[in-house]
């Protein structure tokens, strides 16, 4: 079996946990508030911004037996560096107050995301990062491009508001294919790693949907 398959396995019922949220349930189901979208947009963007700088940490960080991925970290920081800043117009684009959103703080599942995969760069085993984009990547593909259709149906936003969630859900599509071919190379050990940092950010990414604001909710601070 490769080694994607075999990662998607060992993580589906961690896989399920998150897709089990509420707020997806009730946004695949078209039950969706313009309140609930803004709220996931502003945590997007306080975990967004910092794929660029943990990607240049990892790319710095590599141990020497993983230094074949450098180039590979190279690709990806030119293909994510800027991201944040379609979510900021996004959220103009849908009403909502980007700038108040870039000074704002994450909610407190977002900044814990962040700070394990900073953690896990620089004082674990570094493979492990790879477990994190794994999670986001692969959650994106399943779930942006059916998400985005059905929050503008109920909320009649532009298209304009969907920059960030269009364009991950068709760029990480073959993202995933780049990243298994990349997991296939490692070695046991650090396939391994992958799988069990996998579980924990499931954990830790599920818990960002978690605290969003259900259709009709008031988002907290």
């Amino acid at each position: 079996m490769p080694f994607y398959e075999e990662l998607i396995a060992a993580t589906a019922a961690d896989s399920d946990l998150l897709l089990a949220a509420p707020v997806i349930a009730d946004c695949l189901q078209g039950r969706v508030s313009l309140e609930s979208y803004l709220a996931f947009l502003g945590q997007a963007y306080h975990h967004v911004r910092h794929t660029t700088p943990l990607l240049m940490l990892l790319g710095g960080g590599l141990p020497d037996r993983l230094g074949w991925m450098r180039r590979a970290v190279a690709e990806y920081i030119e293909e994510e560096i800027g991201h944040e800043e379609w979510i900021l117009d996004d959220i103009a684009a849908a009403g909502g107050d980007a700038e108040a959103v870039r000074a704002s703080r994450p909610d407190l599942p977002a900044e814990v995301m962040v700070a394990y995969a900073y953690d896990l760069i620089q004082r674990g085993n570094p493979a492990g990062f790879f477990g994190m984009v794994f999670v986001l990547e692969g959650t994106s593909v399943a779930l942006a491009l059916t998400a985005a259709d059905r929050i503008q149906e109920a909320l009649g936003l532009p298209d304009s508001a969907f920059s960030y969630l269009r364009s991950h859900g068709t760029l990480d599509q073959s993202h995933t294919r780049h990243l298994a071919d990349l997991l296939e190379k490692m070695t046991p050990e650090d396939q391994a790693e992958v799988i069990r940092r996998a579980k924990v950010f499931f954990k830790l990414y599920g818990d960002i949907f978690r605290a969003l604001p259900a259709a009709g909710e008031t988002p907290w601070n």
